[in-house]
């Protein structure tokens, strides 16, 4: 049996213009997401990342190909208006704009609106709210207004009113997008900490390659299409096919790059982090100085 809890084969997408035509944005793609897993996605703006956060949320409908979700595909005709019900609630969604996700005038009566939408009985549904409060390190905040709250805790408040429905699965669809750094790295910090702990399954739609490091794998999109699937070191060590999409790789990697085809120097492609470079640096260094 398929341990994928988002499963896609030939998925198709268009929007539809004003005058009717057809806009593809989701071209024939194909792909798992293992459960229990943590993805990032990256691409340039226009390249579809969003369309297909909506389409395996099933916010949309694909025009063509399968999704399943959990097993169940999601195109099938015969699916009902429960079934369809039932399969949403196994993948949450964060949006970009925090505010956008909250209803009420108290943190913990907005963690509480899913699961009273779900018809949870309220002893679990006081249960639901203390664990997520607790996942995202806010229960100090049961209390407050979120508007009272800075960008990033709203956001860590937004991510547990999803947490409170109990998803298999989180997309979080450029959430750190509008928090300062201090905002960006406390959200960071909470999900990393769901799949690690809660083992949720997180998509993360990014344009920060720092966040996207942080991920098991990286899907590279472009023009509706996979263009890249790897692990961070394999995916960002392509340095030129990286460029070539528009996207930036981090830091370290682009100076190691740089250092490799500019300079000459014989050292690995795949650095990522700076104490990685450090120490080749270093021992460059040394080997340099022993020679001379």
């Amino acid at each position: 049996m398929s341990n994928y809890i988002i499963e896609a084969e030939n998925l198709c997408f268009s929007y539809k213009s004003e005058d009717g035509t057809a806009l593809p944005v989701i071209k024939n793609l194909t792909f798992g997401i293992e459960a229990g897993s943590f993805v990032a996605i990256l691409g340039h703006n226009g390249s579809g990342k969003s369309t297909l956060a909506k389409l395996c949320n099933m916010i949309l409908t694909p025009d063509s190909g399968k999704l399943r979700v959990g097993g169940v595909d999601v195109t099938d005709e015969n699916l009902t208006e429960d079934d369809i019900y039932n399969l949403r609630r196994k993948i949450g969604m964060v949006f970009q704009n925090p505010d956008n996700q909250l209803v009420a005038t108290i943190v913990e009566e907005d963690i509480a609106f899913g699961p009273e939408n779900l018809g949870i009985a309220p002893g679990e549904i006081r249960r639901r709210v203390d664990d997520a409060l607790r996942a995202v390190n806010m229960t100090e905040f049961a209390r407050h207004s979120p508007s009272q709250l800075s960008g990033g805790q709203k956001q860590r408040i937004a991510i547990a009113g999803i947490i409170a429905m109990l998803p298999d699965c989180i997309i979080f669809d450029e959430s750190t997008a509008m928090l300062d750094p201090i905002g960006r790295a406390e959200v960071m910090e909470t999900i990393e900490r769901l799949n690690r702990e809660k083992g949720i399954t997180v998509l993360l739609i990014t344009h920060y390659m720092d966040e996207a490091l942080r991920a098991d794998r990286v899907m590279v999109m472009n023009r509706g299409e996979l263009f890249l699937d790897d692990t961070p070191r394999r995916v960002f060590s392509q340095v030129d096919k990286l460029k070539s999409v528009g996207l930036d790789v981090p830091q370290v990697t682009d100076l190691v790059n740089r250092l490799r085809t500019e300079a000459g120097f014989a050292i690995p492609a795949d650095i990522l982090h700076s104490a990685e470079a450090v120490e080749i640096l270093a021992k460059l260094y040394h080997e340099i100085g022993g020679k001379h």
